[in-house]
């Protein structure tokens, strides 16, 4: 099977009659097994919509999400594992009691939470309290919890936000090193260097359309790809002269 993701005129408006106003207009998504798979797109483009009805978290208006070569169903669930904005945590436990939470309502086996706090580099936080960790300590215990289930699909919206460089290189690093075991990732990020260096796909949104979608070739420079992609999205809607 080529593609473990699949979208189909993937489409969400919000409201209804003449007030509805669609945030995403007919995205057809393809992310191959094993890759990462760089969404990018201006502030507003419709890239967090998208990944929120991927993860279940929004109801398409129209079209179809395909999982596995299968229509998505809530079961798909199991095998995505998302951070979406700020990680929801306990912040008066400690990492493991974080997800020890998780683990037993999932029904997961414990040893899952040394294999996930391992993979972030979190096993010497001790009694540490969540709410007394950095921001990127939060953002490897948010990845963490998503990788309790060992997913199939690793969906990441703005992972790097609030890092320190230090903090987006490591991040960076993780996310090959989880493509490189089998997980196929799905990140959103404003950062193009970053994304230069770690995807091997990259589809650009830009006001709710898909309006680019190929893999990264050696030497490409993904900036001016971007730039070139959102003036011409602009001209199209004669908001710049040709």
């Amino acid at each position: 099977m080529e593609y473990v993701l699949e979208t189909c005129g993937l489409t969400k408006r919000f409201g209804r009659g003449a007030d509805a106003q669609t945030a995403v207009a007919g995205v057809s998504l393809h992310i191959r097994e094993g890759e990462v798979y760089g969404l990018l797109g201006p502030n507003g483009a419709g890239k967090s919509t998208t990944l929120k009805m991927i993860c279940g978290m929004l109801r398409p208006t129209e079209g179809q999400i395909l999982f596995a070569g299968s229509a998505w169903s809530r079961d798909s669930l199991y095998s995505i594992g998302s951070l979406i904005e700020e990680a929801a945590l306990y912040p008066n436990l400690t990492a493991r009691e974080n997800l020890r939470v998780r683990t037993t309502l999932l029904g997961l086996p414990e040893s899952r939470i040394d294999e996930a706090l391992a993979a972030v580099d979190l096993t010497d936080t001790g009694r540490k309290r969540a709410g007394r960790f950095s921001m990127g300590m939060r953002q490897r215990l948010g990845l963490a919890l998503a990788l309790l289930a060992r997913p199939r699909l690793l969906v990441l919206d703005e992972p790097t936000n609030g890092l320190d460089p230090i903090g987006i290189e490591e991040l960076r690093d993780q996310i090959r090193g989880f493509a490189a075991s089998g997980t196929t990732v799905l990140v959103s990020s404003h950062i193009l260097s970053e994304v230069q260096q770690m995807a091997d796909t990259v589809g650009i949104i830009y006001r709710g359309r898909l309006a680019y979608e190929d893999r990264l070739r050696p030497g490409q420079d993904l900036e001016e790809l971007f730039m070139g992609v959102c003036r011409e999205g602009r001209r199209e809607r004669g908001e710049e002269a040709a």
